[in-house]
């Protein structure tokens, strides 16, 4: 399956041109709508909806995993799964919102099983963030990201949760909270707590 990254409305179909907003929410909207019609053009169009987001996918996905190979898989399931529940999508929220909700839910239960299994997240390793740079320069970099990478690995998963949307991802309260299925005020909590152990976690680069 062939599509452009780009849609547009027109004589010839729903794939074309680009939107000039990656996350538009319209655009987003108006790709579930054809993904969903049962037209030729569903397929395409699904497509071009996941290729707007699979690179956030993906991120949230290393971050909350601290793996790559972890990451890849949960952006597989993630696209299957969006795939079978897109009919579902009401438009009650942003699609982004939505979106970030599949994800992260994913995530969660992912790294549960990691839990029931006896394995713990790997932190992501500087190899993963490849730097061309002075050698000092690259060996204290790499390992205050390793550092960063293995505190925040270290945090209860709804603590990463909320650092990864919030902090990293830069989602309002408001949106990070109907991302995970809580209260804006468990939210906050989370990411007060998260901050708080990743802060003291980081304590020796402070």
């Amino acid at each position: 399956m062939c599509a452009s990254s780009r849609p547009t409305t027109g004589a010839a179909g729903p794939v074309a041109a680009a939107s000039p907003h990656a996350w538009d929410a319209e655009a987003d909207e108006w790709l579930v709508g054809q993904a969903v019609a049962g037209s030729r053009f569903s397929g395409q169009a699904f497509e071009v909806l996941l290729r707007r987001h699979q690179d956030r996918i993906y991120r949230i996905a290393l971050r909350m995993t601290g793996s790559t190979a972890d990451a890849e898989d949960v952006a597989q399931d993630v696209a299957v799964q969006l795939w079978r529940m897109l009919a579902t999508f009401t438009g009650s929220s942003t699609f982004s919102t939505w979106l970030y909700r599949i994800v992260v839910n994913r995530c969660l239960t992912h790294l549960r099983a990691q839990q029931v299994a006896g394995r713990r997240t790997e932190p992501l390793l500087e190899s993963d963030h490849p730097r061309v740079v002075g050698p000092e320069k690259r060996v204290l970099d790499g390992a205050r990201v390793d550092a960063a990478a293995a505190a925040l690995g270290g945090l209860p998963p709804e603590q990463r949760a909320a650092l990864v949307l919030c902090q990293i991802e830069g989602l309002s309260y408001r949106d990070a909270a109907a991302a995970t299925g809580v209260t804006e005020a468990a939210i906050r909590s989370r990411l007060e707590r998260g901050r708080r152990n990743f802060t003291a976690a980081m304590q020796e680069w402070a």
